[in-house]
């Protein structure tokens, strides 16, 4: 994902070590009531509040996201050595495009390679965001503190990417005494690019990912954690050779184990996997788990695709973390053209048959570098596919952020498909308390009507939905939590305002039973 290189296909390994432990099946979507709301009483007699039973439209539903990329400061900081004024800043024009194109997801890579761009007593520092491992930023602020707020303030999902197991990128300056390459250096390996890269079979290294995981789950208000294809590393990274974990592989046949080193290894990464979905529910079940794997599990599957197997390449089996649904949602890298060996639809097909547990699948999209000449063309039409292959579970990833930012023509195209807004589907497995009714008044004065709401359980609210009718025909808006009123044009295109609805919206999407008012 970080430093994207496509030709690369990687691999899905069988599941060993681990029991099945399937997400619940998600409950049959229930037919929203259409009971009434009472408007709370007002000092005026205008306008008049009745008991309403409405036909109010269904809200659009679909995942729009963008990876924002901090390993070598590719997306943001755009540089290491700015202030943190200048930091924000640039994070706030980000969120700023991707509101106004109506998105509502980012994926913003917190630890690219076993660092952190937040306070962590575990993880030092980024060296990408000051141009020192260990440095905090000066004056200081707390990064994904920030990101969060941003986002939440713009009814934006902010979910924490990690790379599980790269220690120290090329592009990240020397290795200190503050890296943990140097920390954990008995079960870090530098490989033949330069990279170093933590042994994903020890089981030192599954002890401390799993804490920084818990960590940040803990103390920070994300909306979900989100790993993407960085298992074992890529064999070009270490010139072609086998990954060396020796140490470790010596260890386990000495002990007597039967498996092979290719499925001692996938057992490995299956049982981390799983422990990540589990212990991230235990702490908070209502953070989501995703993940983003290599495109393609093994050539041939589909038939009609070639190209590299994760499933012996990384010992990765993505397939069967799909099967047995240890995650909420499903991001496969797809990042190739409809018209070639790697057939964009073919792909995604063989993923939806491969869901048994109907968690989302939301694909990625090579947004910034698909070879085509019209990116913009090629990336409209993959969101169509998905939209009829998904219908109202659809969703996208974008790699990465400057796909879009730095390329006006793929904003424009974005903005148009995005021209209505959309809450994040709902995921029905994750249980959670009902949201509540909210309360809403409606006051007429002059040509204008004063719409104002509240919930008497206001942290429950992530977002609102406002519906509007002017004669027969209803308005839809998506409003921030923030926002509590709304002055309302009494006619419009020579309509009047017939009634006023609202929904709340929880941090899941899931939305409450309506309050109305009619406005006389």
């Amino acid at each position: 994902m970080n430093i994207r290189n496509f030709k690369y296909t990687l691999i899905a390994a069988s599941a060993l070590f681990i029991t099945s432990c399937a997400t619940p099946k998600p409950k049959p979507a229930v037919k929203k009531p259409v009971t009434t709301a009472k408007t709370l009483p007002t000092k005026t007699s205008e306008p008049k509040s009745e008991v309403l039973t409405l036909d109010l439209p269904e809200v659009t539903r679909e995942f729009r996201a963008a990876w924002i990329a901090t390993v070598a400061n590719i997306n943001w900081p755009s540089k290491n050595n700015l202030t943190s004024e200048q930091q924000k800043a640039e994070a706030i024009r980000i969120l700023d495009m991707l509101q106004d194109a109506n998105f509502n997801a980012v994926i913003f890579q917190a630890r690219p390679s076993a660092d952190a761009l937040y306070k962590s007593d575990l993880e030092p520092w980024s060296y990408f965001l000051t141009g020192s491992a260990g440095t905090p930023p000066t004056p200081f602020y707390d990064p994904l503190e920030f990101w969060i707020a941003e986002a939440h303030k713009r009814g934006m999902e902010l979910h924490v990417w990690l790379n599980p197991y790269r220690a120290h990128h090329t592009t990240g300056g020397p290795v200190t005494s503050a890296s943990m390459a140097s920390k954990m250096k008995n079960e870090t390996y530098r490989l033949r690019n330069g990279m170093y890269w933590l042994d994903p079979s020890d089981e030192k290294v599954q002890d401390h990912v799993s804490a920084v995981i818990r960590d940040i789950v803990k103390r920070y208000n994300i909306d979900a954690v989100h790993i993407d294809d960085y298992f074992y590393p890529y064999r070009e990274y270490n010139g072609g050779k086998d990954f060396p974990d020796t140490r470790t592989w010596s260890a386990y046949q000495n002990s007597g184990g039967p498996l092979s080193r290719a499925d001692w290894r996938r057992g490995n990464v299956n049982k981390f996997i799983k422990r990540i979905h589990d212990e991230i529910k235990t702490e908070k079940s209502y953070v989501k788990f995703g993940i983003s794997p290599f495109g393609i599990w093994k050539p041939g599957y589909p038939a009609d695709v070639t190209g590299s197997s994760q499933y012996d390449e990384l010992y990765a089996d993505a397939k069967l973390w799909l099967n047995e649904g240890w995650c909420d949602y499903y991001a496969p890298q797809l990042y190739w053209k409809e018209d070639g060996k790697q057939r964009f639809s073919s792909l995604l097909k063989w993923w939806i048959q491969e869901n048994y547990k109907k968690v989302h699948l939301w694909p990625g999209l090579n947004t910034v570098g698909i070879a085509v000449s019209d990116k913009p063309s090629e990336i409209a039409n993959q969101i169509h596919t998905t939209r009829n292959l998904l219908k109202d579970n659809a969703g996208t990833i974008h790699y990465s952020v400057d796909g879009i930012s730095k390329n006006p023509a793929m904003l424009n195209t974005l903005k148009t498909l995005y021209s209505e807004p959309a809450l994040v589907p709902a995921s029905p497995w994750i249980k959670t308390k009902a949201v509540l009714k909210p309360e809403i008044t409606a006051k007429r004065s002059g040509n204008n009507v004063q719409t104002d709401w509240f919930s008497r359980e206001a942290d429950q609210v992530r977002q609102w939905v406002l519906f509007t009718q002017y004669g027969d025909t209803w308005e839809t808006e998506i409003l921030s939590a923030a926002e509590k009123s709304k002055t309302l044009l009494l006619t419009k295109n020579g309509k009047n305002l017939k009634s006023v609805a609202l929904r709340a919206v929880d941090r899941l999407g899931n939305e409450s039973d309506y309050a109305g008012v009619a406005v006389k």
